[in-house]
């Protein structure tokens, strides 16, 4: 068994804060990065002294010391690339989504399993604080029987490049699909999701993307919890946030409203005492930091500085990432997960373009 992992970053505008975590990882021996952009692969070079870069993924592919790839590139190249690294013979993480349709999430799925090399979809809400924390509480027993999940994501893409006019709100939306589905630890059977609001004519709709927003509801497989989830890219008044909320026969998590503001935990009492029957105690809770589970030298990386809005996440997804191939197991979010966690949000917009016609979600193993 290998004692470190020889990395290479793919992406550098959003995965330069990958690049320096994997510098800074006692089990990485070296970083390579790659990007299209000269001035965006010599900055991030620079910041982590890496003394190899690429300006395209075949070069990084034809290195046959390259252990493990990290693709970090625009999403719609996920599917297609994550199978060329499979095929070259290295691990591959990519950020969400595992892909834009059900086809290329058996493609991944077929070379992983040809390849014998790890795959781990890198979703960022199910290492976040919040998810974190609200998992201890429900091992823990403390939510007691989940009764409804909700997630919830907004993000006006206004501005970003013109191939997200594109992409359905729902076929982008893992972020507030999978900490319901990794809490619960099922999968979701079928979907019945309505689009709402029609995009205006100078974004260029078309018959299969007309859509502001979508919201769907979900029957999770060996749960008696539904799930909901609401999706929106464009032309939807509300601030960017990524949020989901739990609620259980004893305790609830509600995500906070604005940004800044702490979370709510709710607890039911346990007699009635008055016609509004069992009273519930409501407090704004600070979700603790969970740093101290990963190696001291990326503990660092759990803070807003440099983890951005993903509630400190990509230190434990690195780390996850690398750990499972040195340990030489499945990472956490497998490929049959990720394709698990991915799915729904697909069939989602099937069941928005249907009118909310309910769609059954295949099963992937």
């Amino acid at each position: 068994m290998a004692e470190q992992v020889r990395i290479a970053v793919i992406g550098l505008r959003f995965g330069a804060s990958f690049a320096a975590i994997y510098a800074r990882h006692p089990d990485v021996a070296e970083v390579i990065v790659c990007d299209s952009d000269a001035s965006r692969l010599h900055e991030a070079g620079d910041y982590i002294g890496a003394t190899r870069r690429y300006a395209d993924l075949d070069e990084v592919l034809a290195q046959p010391d390259i252990d493990a790839v990290h693709l970090l590139t625009p999403f719609l190249l996920h599917a297609e690339q994550s199978v060329r690294v499979l095929n070259a013979g290295k691990h591959c993480a990519s950020a969400v989504c595992m892909g834009f349709a059900l086809d290329e999430l058996y493609q991944v799925l077929a070379a992983q399993k040809a390849s014998g090399k790890n795959y781990m979809m890198m979703e960022t809400v199910v290492y976040s604080r919040e998810y974190l924390y609200v998992k201890d509480l429900f091992d823990r027993g403390e939510l007691g029987d989940l009764t409804f999940l909700r997630g919830t994501y907004f993000q006006d893409v206004e501005g970003y490049p013109a191939y997200w006019k594109t992409v359905p709100p729902m076929h982008y939306a893992t972020h507030a699909i999978a900490p319901l589905l990794a809490l619960t630890g099922t999968r979701a059977k079928w979907v019945s999701c309505l689009g709402s609001g029609r995009l205006s004519p100078r974004l260029a709709p078309t018959k299969f993307s007309p859509f502001r927003l979508e919201t769907g509801i979900f029957r999770l497989e060996n749960t008696d919890a539904a799930a909901e989830v609401t999706r929106s890219w464009f032309e939807t008044a509300r601030p960017y946030v990524e949020a989901f909320s739990v609620y259980g026969s004893k305790r609830s998590f509600e995500w906070n409203q604005l940004w800044g503001e702490k979370h709510c935990l709710f607890t039911l009492g346990e007699t009635a005492v008055s016609f509004a029957g069992r009273p519930v105690a409501t407090e704004r809770i600070e979700v603790p930091d969970y740093a101290h589970r990963l190696p001291e030298e990326i503990r660092v990386f759990t803070d807003y500085e440099h983890d951005g809005a993903h509630g400190g996440s990509h230190p434990h997804l690195a780390h996850e990432f690398i750990r499972s191939i040195l340990e030489e197991r499945t990472p956490a979010i497998d490929a049959v997960t990720a394709a698990n966690w991915t799915a729904p949000g697909i069939c989602a917009h099937l069941s928005a373009l249907r009118d909310g016609e309910p769609v059954v979600i295949p099963a992937f193993e």
